[in-house]
């Protein structure tokens, strides 16, 4: 693969159905929103301009999050929140109010679409300025069909091998994403490029925290995400019940932080109070991240239990506190954390499986204190300045490719 030549000066990021300026955690905000603020922020240090375009429901405004990176809230369809479900049936609006408001703004070197409603009206934006389109799948419709036996709709997965096929080019989270993106969607590999997601180190990072001084047998664990079935907040409810049951002589608690998302809303409150484990839940609304991560060091083990994770940015923001993980062995988990070295790997749902792993790492201490310390070693080498230096490769490469076809020559791959 040549190297690209050209350097980009300005970005045009749309992320419509939630916004980086969105508490992570509720509704439709979760890992995504945190990925484009911290991508667009690390590309304004690094001078580059960015504007970051999402679906508002009111007046239009500009929010400035640095000096260069604009977030601009477009209205596009009836007032008020839409659902994802709901915004698919407004996206052409969205792209004619995007092209009407951005006139002014820029020029853009490229535009760099999140999730397949925003790469949708990216493509329209593209053909109308003309200028090269980075896409970014963050979850795809075919992945969640298979691993989370979920419904999704037939315009999702159309939408997705479109952009397969006409983006400029696709980045990836993991080296297992190119894989879904050429084995599922037929994308050719040489034009995906991996940029892993990164923590922002300034905020997670290991400190001193009294409360995980218990004695052997107690384990503190913390779950971060939307209360949703997808991201299996359940499995660990039915596993605590198990160790409730079964192990009675260990005392292990379950911090729930995250509030209800998606149209299938998940009654977690109905399943504690059967499961018989009120007195060993506690839950906590979506919190700011400086207070999310003092919650990670606090805990004994920070755990993902995600049906379907395209990386899992709660497991790296985690170790980066020097807490290990238990997670999924699905999508990206295994990519974000190392097996035996930073954290434990689960094969399965099963909330027994998951009551097996709690108990072990409750009665041993050593092997918590010896994952965490190597999580952190190991999460420091993922900055959001990584992040940017691979998705500037990428938009160059996107660029160079779109010069060759404006000149009649062939693009390098």
């Amino acid at each position: 693969m040549s190297e690209p030549t050209v350097l980009p000066r300005r970005i045009a990021m749309i992320s419509l159905h939630t916004s980086p300026l969105e508490q992570p955690g509720s509704g439709d905000a979760g890992g995504m929103n945190v990925y484009v603020r911290h991508l667009a922020l690390a590309l304004g240090e690094l001078g580059i301009g960015v504007d970051v375009f999402v679906r508002g429901a009111a007046e239009p405004r500009a929010v400035e999050m640095a000096p260069g990176v604009f977030c601009h809230e477009v209205p596009a369809g009836p007032p008020g929140k839409l659902s994802k479900e709901d915004l698919a049936d407004h996206l052409e609006e969205a792209a004619r109010a995007i092209l009407e408001y951005a006139t002014g703004l820029g020029p853009y070197d490229a535009i760099h679409s999140h999730y397949w409603l925003s790469g949708v009206v990216g493509l329209r934006l593209a053909d109308a300025w003309g200028v090269p389109m980075v896409h970014t799948m963050h979850t795809m419709g075919k992945v969640k069909k298979l691993s989370a036996q979920t419904e999704e709709s037939a315009a999702r997965i159309h939408a997705e091998l479109l952009l397969c096929r006409e983006a400029d080019r696709l980045t990836a989270n993991t080296p297992a994403e190119v894989q879904e993106l050429v084995d599922l969607y037929g994308a050719e590999p040489e034009i995906v490029d991996v940029v892993e997601p990164g923590v922002d180190l300034s905020c997670f990072h290991p400190g001193v925290c009294e409360q995980r001084q218990g004695p052997v047998g107690s384990l503190r664990v913390v779950f971060a995400g939307r209360l949703q079935k997808l991201k299996g907040p359940q499995i660990l409810v039915r596993a605590l019940g198990i160790l409730a049951r079964e192990r009675p002589e260990l005392d292990v608690k379950l911090s729930i932080i995250g509030a209800r998302s998606g149209a299938k809303e998940l009654n977690l409150q109905k399943l504690v109070e059967s499961e018989g484990v009120e007195h060993l839940v506690r839950f906590s609304l979506p919190m700011p991240a400086e207070h999310l991560a003092k919650a990670f060091r606090c805990a004994d083990v920070v755990a993902v239990p995600s049906y379907s994770e395209s990386f899992g940015l709660v497991a790296l923001e985690a170790q980066a506190c020097g807490t290990p993980v238990l997670a999924h062995r699905v999508g990206g988990l295994p990519h974000a954390l190392r097996h035996g070295r930073t954290g434990i790997l689960i094969d399965g749902a099963e909330p027994a499986s998951w009551a097996a792993a709690l108990a072990m790492l409750a009665t041993d201490p050593a092997l918590r204190h010896l994952l965490g310390t190597q999580a952190a070693v190991f999460a420091a080498g993922h900055g959001w300045e990584q992040t940017a230096n691979a998705a500037i490769t990428s938009y160059r490469r996107a660029m160079d490719r779109c010069a060759a076809l404006a000149s009649g020559t062939t693009p390098a791959a």
